[in-house]
Order: structure tokens, then C-alpha cells, then sequence
């Protein structure tokens, strides 16, 4: 037919499949000029791919169909400024989203780079200063099983992503001190996820700045026991005092490996050198 396309001639000139045309006539979105009463080919005229450029113009900006639809009924400069201008508004927030989430996944790849790099050096204990940082924090129920450690963990991540606060995407938990010296390594208090300094939420703790003692435990969390017995006769042989409970952060989890003797959980402790002052010879 002159001055008419058929639907595989307008599909490989857009670049698009016969089935998404066939779903815009459905949806009344874009409906071809001439149906053959025949064969039930679709035709479509000339002046209908200005039309079609603006769908697929529309689609590549970000509006949904559905969007699309309504602004097509009757458009003009004046209703098109207020659509475009809400559009880049939307825009520049999902690039801000966008860039967070880049800041936080680069963040998750530095650290696993740098446990495994630790690991394959085969080093058993590392102090040093760490910057200041902070968590937030959900309580763990009694009787602080593993059980009770994830439900804390998933109400943790649920309640950032309610309120949009900007966590990293990491998880991990405090074992209190004296847990540790009983045994009871895999008992947490608190599970914790780390987040920006922000003003959001109340449940948020600072850690401080200061000298630190971390291993890096590789292997399922229920043999965690071991790495604690190295990092506590390291800080005894070399005399660091121990000034805080644990934080355990998950570097390598459930999330980036789906074997369990891959995990890689990194303890730490807070921890001052302890030097006893000998009195000067007479």
C-alpha cells in the first residue's frame, strides 16, 4: 500500500519488535491507521511515526506507558513544560539515589578486596587506627540464636529502606565481652548495619576513632570461636588491652557467595597498648 508501512517495515526502521506494536494497539497507545479486514495486517501512515517517536522519546526519558497515554491526548508547550520539568525532577533525584548506591557498592568491593588480599598474605592480626564511623543499630531477643540475630538484621535493612536512610550494604552484629569469655562467641546483642552520620533515625551509634585489633574470620559464623581465641591471645602475647565488646561486620556473605566456607567476617575490638612503667634505677 502507497504512504502506508506495514508493521515489519515500521518495527526494523524503529528498531523495535513486532509484539511491542502489536501491545500498543492493545493498550491503545499507538493503534495502526489500517487493519486489513482480510488478514488482519496492521498498516501504519506516514504522519504516525512522528507520533511513534515521541512514545519511544517519552519511554527513554522515563515515563511509563500509562504516562504516556495521558500526555498524549492533548499536549501542548504549556502542559508539556510542567510534564518535562516534573520528569527532571525525578531525574535528578534517581541520579543522587544512583550515585549513593555507587559510593556504598564501590565501599562493599574495596572491603572485599582488602580481606582477601589479607587473607592471601596469610596475616593473622591487624591493629591499627581506624576513622570514625557509624551504625545503626536493632536489638537481638533473647535467646540471641541465630534465629533471633537475622529477624534483627531484616527488621534492621526493612526499617533503612522505609526510611530511605543511607546504609551501606553491609550487615553485622556486637557480642558483648563477657559473652565472648564464656563462649558464647555467636550470641549477639545487637545486630547492626553501617550508615552515614544523619540525623533520621535515633537508633544510631557512633564509633570513635582509635586503635583497633581486627582478624578476618573465613568459614561458616558457627566456627567464629576460633578466630576469637587467636585475636584475644594475640592482644595478651602483645599486650593490648581490650576496650570494647565486638563488632563482627560481614564483609563476604549471603549476599556475594552462596558457600558457606567463603564467608569472611572481620572482629574487631577497640584496644590500648598496655606498657608498664618500670621505675628508673637509683
Amino acid at each position: 500500500m502507497d504512504n502506508y508501512f506495514s508493521i515489519g517495515e515500521l518495527s526494523k526502521y524503529q528498531n523495535i519488535s513486532n509484539q511491542t506494536l502489536i501491545y500498543y494497539d492493545k493498550i491503545g497507545l499507538f493503534r495502526p491507521a489500517y487493519v486489513d479486514p482480510d488478514n488482519g495486517y496492521r498498516y501504519y501512515s506516514t504522519s504516525q511515526i512522528d507520533k511513534l517517536d515521541t512514545i519511544l522519546i517519552m519511554k527513554k526519558i522515563g515515563f511509563s506507558l500509562k504516562e504516556i497515554r495521558e500526555y498524549m491526548k492533548d499536549y501542548t508547550i504549556d502542559s508539556s513544560l510542567v510534564v518535562l520539568r516534573r520528569q527532571l525532577t525525578v531525574i535528578r533525584q534517581q541520579i543522587r539515589e544512583l550515585r549513593l548506591i555507587e559510593n556504598r557498592l564501590s565501599h562493599r568491593c574495596s572491603q572485599m578486596e582488602q580481606a582477601k588480599g589479607y587473607i592471601k598474605k596469610e596475616v593473622s592480626v591487624i591493629v591499627e587506627n581506624v576513622p570514625s564511623q557509624y551504625i545503626l543499630l536493632e536489638k537481638v531477643d533473647a535467646p540471641y540464636s541465630m534465629r533471633e540475630i537475622s529477624i534483627a538484621t531484616k527488621q534492621c535493612f526493612a526499617g533503612a529502606f522505609k526510611d530511605s536512610l543511607p546504609v551501606f550494604f553491609e550487615c553485622g552484629v556486637i557480642v558483648p565481652m563477657e559473652r565472648i569469655i564464656s563462649g558464647r562467641c555467636t550470641q549477639a546483642s545487637h545486630a547492626f548495619l553501617p550508615i552515614e552520620k544523619t540525623d533520621k533515625s535515633s537508633s544510631i551509634r557512633r564509633l570513635p576513632e582509635g586503635l583497633c585489633a581486627s582478624i578476618f574470620h573465613v568459614g561458616d559464623y558457627m566456627s567464629i570461636g576460633n578466630s576469637y581465641k587467636k585475636i584475644l591471645d594475640y592482644c595478651s602475647e602483645h599486650h593490648l588491652e581490650i576496650l570494647s565488646d565486638s563488632y563482627e561486620f560481614c564483609v563476604n556473605d549471603y549476599i556475594t557467595t552462596d558457600d558457606e566456607n567463603e564467608y569472611i567476617t572481620k572482629i574487631m575490638f577497640y584496644v590500648r597498648e598496655n606498657v608498664t612503667v618500670h621505675p628508673a634505677h637509683p
